[in-house]
């Protein structure tokens, strides 16, 4: 069993209106709820792929329950520890006259130490059964930043292998305690993981097992045994790519309800980024890329094959993190992997 970790989820509210009035009344046709955040888009991809997985974190209130519920509909399995406070939500209002879309973002909410501290004993109940974890996104308010560090190293204790998908400080405390696999969640970071760069070479002499950056139109992965570089074949840069976005955020749900095979319209924002054309990573592109890689790791791929899957994975996923598998088939056969 793999387990997810998601310190922050969300619940992705989807609203469109044929002309927003900004100063009137609006009626919204057909909302759409998705459950969010880079853990839960972790798991669904694995799901999705046959794999045994639980979607563990923290969720709370009215909110909560509609993120477990969405969940349990896909299938995935939930574990998540009941918090006093509301789960946040994250809601898209699109003006399908205009093509223009606004994000608002509630605020994450606070947790407390004796909510942590039971998630805490969940957290090592799980990894007792789990053959690997995955560390990935924000954190609610309240959290230590040095959390990651500790969840490391609480899956060391029992020998359970773990994926680091995180950013800033967070990242810099995980990969203290010498995670499996490390996936930086920024363009920052990413640069500092260059395979050209002391920093990369520095992580794996400390331990940590590879790196994998994901970089505008390829994919640079550093273990101890060498460095490999996986990109699309450059006929694929006048192709439409379903996970990114010129902008680099997360996408708005307006696919929510299609499933796996639904397209954007042909001018929202995630049908304008081809891979290979300088567009940045979605978060539904950066959960897939991701989840691709866990396999490997838990199974000892050969590199060019973990790569080949991720990034063909990343390549045929929506801003929601949902795969078209026609489009996974096509790339993955397509993925060219060479030393770097």
């Amino acid at each position: 069993m793999i387990v997810t970790v998601t310190l922050n989820a969300a619940l992705d509210v989807g609203y469109e209106v044929d002309g927003v009035a900004w100063d009137g009344l609006n009626r919204v046709h057909a909302p759409r709820y998705r459950a969010a955040g880079r853990g839960v888009t972790v798991a669904r991809v694995l799901h999705t792929f046959g794999h045994e997985v639980t979607a563990a974190g923290l969720a709370g209130g009215a909110t909560g329950e509609q993120i477990r519920a969405d969940l349990a509909r896909s299938g995935v399995p939930t574990e998540f520890t009941l918090t006093g406070r509301e789960s946040r939500r994250v809601v898209w209002v699109t003006d399908t006259k205009q093509g223009t879309t606004a994000c608002f973002r509630e605020p994450a909410p606070y947790i407390t130490t004796e909510e942590l501290g039971r998630f805490a004993a969940d957290y090592r109940r799980l990894i007792k059964d789990a053959t690997g974890v995955v560390l990935c996104g924000s954190f609610a308010a309240g959290l230590s930043l040095e959390i990651y560090g500790m969840f490391v190293m609480y899956a060391a204790d029992f020998g359970v292998p773990v994926i680091l998908h995180a950013s800033g400080s967070a990242l810099r405390f995980g990969v203290a305690r010498r995670p499996a696999l490390v996936v930086p969640d920024h363009r920052a970071a990413a640069q500092a993981v260059d395979p050209a760069s002391a920093r990369s070479r520095e992580l794996i002499a400390a331990g940590v097992g590879a790196v994998v950056v994901p970089s505008e139109g390829q994919v640079l992965a550093i273990a101890a045994k060498g460095a490999w570089r996986a990109h699309l074949p450059s006929a694929h840069a006048d192709t439409p790519v379903r996970g990114y976005s010129p902008g680099g955020g997360d996408l708005p749900p307006r696919d929510s309800a299609g499933g796996a095979d639904a397209q954007p319209r042909a001018d929202s924002p995630a049908s304008a980024g081809p891979l290979l054309a300088g567009a940045a990573w979605s978060g539904g592109a950066r959960g897939a890329l991701v989840a691709g890689l866990v396999p490997g790791v838990l199974l000892r791929w050969p590199w060019p094959d973990r790569l080949k899957h991720a990034l063909a994975l990343a390549a045929a996923a929506d801003h929601a993190g949902s795969i078209d598998i026609a489009a996974y088939e096509q790339y993955v056969a397509q993925v060219i992997v060479e030393p770097a």
